[in-house]
């Protein structure tokens, strides 16, 4: 299992937490960065971490910022990207269950980090479904390539 992970500064201490547990855990993580609280833009390394995830350099991704809203939009640029902003466990089972998510996106000011935990261990845990779902994922690949 390899994860990228990448926030701005309002995420950069819970993407600091979940670095250290997942690696703890023995998972592969790519840390795209930010590097300190210091103020600076989420799009490069939200963009960084669905592109790490659609080159196949992890399995999945997990974008942080303070609501996780704009991290989500930006990763969401990368075709082949399908980030969901799951700020409670019920959001991530749907999201990986339903829709095949590549991409977790958490707002730091909107979960504690023993929630956001919760809330990964959930995502991590489900499988997707396939089914009627594959599908719909198909005709959104198939919009994205024709938009290319």
């Amino acid at each position: 299992m390899r994860i990228a992970i990448g926030s701005d500064h309002a995420g950069y201490e819970l993407k600091e937490f979940l670095v250290e547990t997942l690696s703890q855990r023995g998972i592969e993580v790519l840390n795209i960065g930010t590097n300190s609280t210091e103020s600076t833009d989420y799009p490069p390394y939200c963009i960084g971490v669905a592109t790490a995830v659609v080159e196949g350099k992890a399995d999945w991704g997990i974008v942080i910022g303070g609501s996780g809203q704009g991290e989500q939009m930006a990763a969401n640029k990368v075709i082949g990207a399908r980030a969901a902003l799951c700020n409670d466990p019920y959001y991530a089972k749907l999201a990986r269950r339903d829709n095949d998510a590549n991409v977790l996106a958490f707002g730091a000011r909107v979960v504690a980090r023993e929630f956001a935990l919760e809330i990964l261990e959930t995502w991590m845990n489900t499988n997707f479904e396939g089914g009627r779902h594959q599908r719909r994922i198909d005709l959104v690949a198939a919009f994205e390539l024709k938009e290319r």
